[in-house]
């Protein structure tokens, strides 16, 4: 056992639980322990895919923070989580970076259940100093003045709104014991965008709004010093105390500033430089992201381990690109993720056509309103998990208006490690309330193309596409087209019996389901709605031809297309027996997106049985047959 932290041996040599084991140990022992942590992290994420360039440039910081903080009783906070690789490895959970985000393994993202060290589980960017304030609060009012509060907030954090309506409240709020970390790498996954960029570049005294990675030997450029006629920060305008900048890689000088701010009165802005990906030299030579998000790499070059396949973000890449050299009008905007969802073709020949707003989804959407009443066909690209957090401006500022707005939903559905909190599962049931709203689901790279430009071309109100995380696999060519709606099977010389109602990228599994069935002598129809918002009538009308229809889609169920199906088919007086297949109401753990999809039952084979289940049941309870055991080739749908 590790002394005073009762922690057991570890495989991997970091044997801590928490920062009494740190602060043991010499100078000298804390630049071995970096560099080990450094090597650490680039072997075992290169292994399994992860967060590899923020966690590289935080790793001494993070020593410094747990050598002057005693976590759990001092409250650690990280914003974004995807930063707290080190703080994991620091509390005792070093081993688990084997099963790194995989099934069963260690989260990509702090995690309650994995530790008591961890106290929120916050992956979307822009959220813990709200959460420190609302901490910090409840201390003071149980007396709990002996334990700090400390938020780990990076630059480009900041430039959500969100962070700003907690500073404005944190700094006349009555406590003394918050700490505000400021990790200024200049960038999130690009380099920090607006006044506040060039705020902090100015503060560093460097003109830069983004650091650059240091060379080997060199000293790094001296940063500015604290003195008393430094100029006012923008913090300290705000009532806030401000300490730096400091070197974040330099953990002398961040324990000295740690430990002024935290035997201060009052709530403390700590500026530390750091360079994202330190330490690494693939990461530091990227100018694309630093490796900010990385799957299975060659370590020792940091380029993936094998070729990658076409994405759905690279087909739509390409796609809008070429909408925008046919129509001038078309503009896009993206919250700092503009290589992520796919724009860099499009902002490389059109850059006074992308707005990037920075982790401001709420501005993004009603900046994008301004932009369409201005003329503009704005196409807003975010991944679906953040949608949520404009909602309100989608309902209240872009439907209400019946204004052309169009929304780029990359990662819909479930996008495998990333977690619960970056599953795309609830744009379909956030969208379902939004009048005026159209939401298209390609099922391939084929349909993609089509539906955007068919998206693009409305100008009576928004229209949504929505696409997985994941290689976009063979195009899916329909039979025949029928009401707008896509034909891709119908049995011969059966009787119809069961309808399968394929969202997007389902129409696979839908397929193979259907093969299933039909070779057991069930007559199938398989349909592609292309559009599942609104829910096109003619639907109704097959299901009403058939035993059974079953809807397949890899959202929740509740508020999914299927759920709007059933409602229109009892409007219409329908008496088909009807069954939604889905997500469940519920946070689905981290894994890949293969194994997800198989417990959630969306393969072939699980919506076979389903589908043969839910017959049997029609039939114990005397349901009347929907089709007709013969029928003319004019009459298939």
């Amino acid at each position: 056992m590790t002394p005073g932290t009762g922690a057991p041996p570890s495989r991997t040599g970091f044997p801590f639980g928490g920062g009494s084991d740190l602060r043991a140990l010499h100078t000298e022992e804390l630049t071995d322990l970096a560099a080990r942590i450094r090597s650490f992290l680039v072997e075992r994420v290169c292994r399994t895919g992860g967060h590899l360039g923020p966690n590289l440039g935080v790793v001494e910081l993070t020593i410094a923070l747990h050598r002057v903080f005693d976590s759990p009783r001092d409250v650690l906070l990280f914003d974004t989580g995807h930063q707290a690789y080190v703080h994991k490895i620091l509390t005792g959970r070093a081993d688990g970076f084997d099963a790194l985000r995989q099934r069963g393994g260690l989260a990509g993202y702090p995690s309650r259940v994995e530790s008591d060290h961890d106290v929120i589980e916050n992956s979307h960017a822009s959220t813990a100093l709200s959460y420190a304030d609302g901490i910090a609060k409840a201390l003071r009012h149980r007396g709990r003045r002996d334990r700090a509060v400390v938020a780990v907030v990076g630059d480009g954090a900041l430039t959500g709104g969100l962070a700003w309506e907690a500073l404005n409240n944190i700094a006349t709020a009555p406590y003394r014991n918050l700490t505000i970390v400021l990790n200024d790498n200049g960038r999130s996954y690009d380099p920090t965008v607006g006044g506040l960029g060039e705020h902090l570049a100015r503060l560093r005294g460097d003109g830069r709004v983004a650091p650059k990675a240091p060379a080997p030997s060199p000293a790094r450029p001296a940063l500015r010093a604290t003195a008393a006629h430094a100029p006012a920060t923008v913090f300290e305008a705000m009532g806030l105390a401000y300490r730096g900048p400091v070197d974040g890689h330099d953990i002398g000088a961040m324990e000295v500033e740690l430990r002024a701010a935290a035997a201060a009165e009052r709530p403390t802005v700590v500026h530390c430089v750091t360079v994202k990906g330190r330490g690494y030299g693939p990461a530091e030579s990227d100018e694309a992201d630093c490796l900010h998000g990385v799957g299975v790499l060659d370590p020792s070059t940091g380029r993936p381990a094998k070729a990658a396949a076409p994405t759905w973000t690279s087909v739509f890449g390409t796609e809008i690109a070429a909408i925008g050299a046919e129509r001038p009008e078309v503009v896009c905007l993206t919250a700092a993720m503009l290589r992520q969802v796919g724009l860099d073709t499009f902002a490389r020949r059109f850059p006074e056509r992308v707005f990037d707003v920075g982790i401001a989804e709420q501005h993004a959407v009603c900046s994008a309103a301004g932009l369409a009443t201005g003329g503009l066909h704005p196409v807003v690209c975010v991944y679906s998990t953040f949608l949520g957090r404009a909602v309100d401006q989608l309902l209240m500022d872009v439907a209400l208006h019946s204004l052309p707005v169009t929304f780029v939903l990359d990662r819909a559905g479930i996008t495998g490690p990333d977690g619960p909190s970056h599953h795309g599962m609830w744009d379909t049931a956030l969208l379902s309330v939004v009048p005026n709203l159209r939401l298209a689901a390609p099922r391939d790279a084929a349909r993609l193309r089509g539906l955007l430009r068919e998206a693009i071309a409305m100008d009576e109100g928004p229209t949504a596409v929505r696409f997985p995380k994941s290689a976009v696999g063979s195009d899916i060519d329909a039979l025949t087209r029928m009401d707008g709606l896509d034909v891709l099977h119908r049995s011969r010389r059966l009787r119809l019996d069961v309808l399968l109602v394929a969202a997007g990228v389902m129409a696979g599994p839908c397929l193979d389901a259907a093969r299933e069935l039909e070779a057991q002598g069930i007559g199938v129809t398989v349909v592609d709605p292309r559009w599942i918002i609104p829910i096109n009538p003619t639907l109704a009308h097959m299901a009403a031809r058939h035993r059974l229809a079953v809807s397949v889609e890899d959202c929740t169920r509740t508020g999914s297309m299927g759920s709007m199906f059933v409602q229109v088919c009892a409007d219409a007086g329908i008496t088909t027996r009807l069954r939604v297949l889905g997500l469940p109401r519920d946070f689905i753990e981290h894994g890949s997106r293969a194994e997800l999809l198989i417990e959630h039952g969306l393969t072939g084979t699980r919506i076979a049985n389903e589908a043969r289940r839910a017959l049997s049941a029609t039939v114990e309870h005397g349901r009347p047959p929907g089709g007709q055991d013969k029928e003319s080739e004019g009459d298939r749908p």
